[in-house]
């Protein structure tokens, strides 16, 4: 009888064994199609260079203590890479979004520069992006995401109209497409605030506020991604001037999965 009990429990445990392997699969498989889903909106032909890696499976503290990326540092890279591939940098911050009596407690705001929309495949609805001349003067101007016009204008127009963004305005010059959330509960890009990345500087702090900047690279196919992530790494290096064997301490990701 005793060895029955034996044998029973063995076999239920490769079953319950099997049916977590199923079900880990299926996750998997339902992750990698949300990831797919997402990276749509952000291009699978870009690389991304970032002091942290998406994903951490090692010492937190690993990475903590890299030197942060600043905005130098990815013109550099800009002009590095000029002809063969388009380079944008960019930094974001939570801050309350608000016009009239209308508030967003929580919009991204994203200082980026007029190339977004080329390192992605979300364009404006309405209205215009960013120009380089918003960039040169620094211009108080923003593009919105979609669920920012729903909920702070309703059906109202708000090309040309002043909101605050934190405690400073700017006007809004654009509306994003709708796309809404990527995976598992990430970021809502309809829930973003593109304003000029010099403007950024100025209102947020530049680089002595601690915040990283994170830069887009969009390769000229998909063919040609995986050469331009060694690419990326010796610019960086040459960026950085290190030296032979030093470590050039970014992360490099992509959105082929």
């Amino acid at each position: 009888v005793a060895n029955k009990g034996r044998g029973a429990l063995t076999a239920l445990g490769i079953i319950i064994g099997i049916v977590a392997v199923i079900t880990t699969m299926t996750a998997a498989n339902g992750l990698a199609n949300s990831f797919r889903q997402s990276f749509s909106a952000v291009g699978a032909d870009v690389v991304y260079v970032s002091r942290m890696p998406w994903v951490i499976v090692n010492d937190f503290f690993l990475y903590r203590n890299r030197p942060r990326i600043d905005l130098q540092e990815a013109e550099r890279l800009a002009r590095n890479l000029r002809g063969r591939a388009v380079v944008n940098p960019s930094v974001d911050i939570n801050r309350p979004v608000q016009y009239r009596q209308a508030t967003v407690e929580s919009a991204t705001i994203i200082g980026t520069t007029e190339k977004q929309i080329i390192v992605s495949s979300a364009v404006p609805a309405t209205g215009r992006f960013l120009m380089p001349f918003d960039l040169q003067y620094r211009r108080p101007v923003c593009v919105i995401g979609y669920e920012i016009r729903e909920r702070l204008f309703g059906e109202a127009d708000p090309l040309g109209e002043e909101i605050r963004v934190g405690r400073h305005s700017c006007r809004v010059i654009g509306v994003m497409e709708k796309q809404g959330s990527s995976f598992f509960g990430g970021p809502n890009f309809d829930l973003q605030v593109f304003i000029p990345v010099s403007t950024f500087e100025k209102v947020f702090g530049g680089r002595s506020s601690g915040r990283d900047v994170n830069i887009a690279v969009k390769a000229p196919s998909q063919e040609a991604l995986a050469d331009l992530e060694y690419e990326i790494i010796g610019e960086m290096r040459k960026v950085r001037g290190l030296r032979p064997g030093e470590e050039v301490q970014v992360s490099i990701e992509t959105g082929k999965i």
